[in-house]
């Protein structure tokens, strides 16, 4: 629930490979959970957990995706309209493995 909507996220359980090697961020994707239209797609700035070359990564929690949630209605995301994702990039500082 953020401000009284629920949405609801998923986040790959395991890594594309790309996360999986710690090349690019973990990524998950929101939407609204009672009028699905257009995903959030949110780039972390931290590896996936289950990446395979033992970078310690932490948890995305509920926290993070409600600020993230408001951030891109602050920016323009309307979940509720039908479209192409909206894209929140949020891996400044992301620092590639390899």
């Amino acid at each position: 629930m953020v401000d009284g909507t629920a949405y609801r996220w998923r986040l790959r359980g395991r890594p594309t490979y790309g996360q999986g090697m710690c090349w690019s961020p973990c990524a998950y994707a929101v939407e609204d959970a009672g009028r699905p239209g257009t995903v959030l797609v949110v780039t972390t700035g931290r590896p996936h957990t289950g990446n395979w070359v033992g970078v310690p990564a932490d948890p995305v929690l509920p926290g993070e995706v409600a600020y993230a949630v408001r951030t891109a209605l602050a920016r323009g995301w309307k979940p509720e309209r039908p479209g192409s994702p909206f894209h929140l990039d949020r891996s400044d500082g992301f620092v590639p493995w390899g």
